[in-house]
């Protein structure tokens, strides 16, 4: 099954068992934070922290592969009266050239890791704006459960990344695993 395919049927279903996208716990409890600008929502999925930063005052950028997802961010938006920006983007294959007079106040990027955008996204974020990423790692209680280790980080990976960088909150969860 082709990627697009897949994550377009796994959106179909999870829009089958919701009534409303949500927005990741953690950011939401980090939104003293937040007071607007440009955000960037990076493997938005079905948009729920897209509609909150534009709830929040954010002039958001959504991408993701499955037209499915930005389809229904796009109607969401619409129904509460949200301006978002939502576009079908294959994230593998971003050209850093294309991003060249872009900058960001917040970048997020949850349950997605490539890290071939780290460098982007230092480039793209501006000085005194947030990062804001949640995926899993490589916890030993966690070893051989559902996603493979090329798409989990290693222990203080994001750490070592982004450690010249001002850190609010950072958190390995063992228990569970991101």
């Amino acid at each position: 099954m082709n990627i697009k395919l897949k994550w377009n049927t796994k959106h179909r279903e999870r829009m089958k068992q919701m009534s409303d996208p949500t927005p990741n716990p953690r950011l939401m409890k980090l939104s003293d934070y937040l007071s607007g600008g440009r955000a960037l929502d990076l493997a938005c999925g079905l948009g729920g922290n897209s509609l909150f930063l534009a709830q929040k005052n954010y002039r958001v950028q959504a991408m993701d592969l499955s037209d499915v997802a930005i389809a229904f961010i796009q109607d969401q938006a619409e129904k509460k009266g949200l301006s978002l920006d939502a576009q079908v983007a294959d994230l593998t294959g971003l050209n850093p050239f294309n991003w060249q007079n872009q900058s960001f106040d917040i970048i997020v990027m949850t349950y997605y890791l490539d890290r071939n955008l780290f460098p982007l996204i230092k480039d793209i974020l501006k000085k005194d704006g947030y990062l804001f990423m949640e995926t899993y790692y490589q916890s030993p209680s966690q070893e051989g459960q559902g996603v493979s280790n090329q798409y989990k980080l290693k222990p203080k990976e994001l750490l070592n990344e982004f450690g010249a960088w001002k850190v609010l909150f950072y958190e390995e969860n063992e228990h569970e695993g991101r």
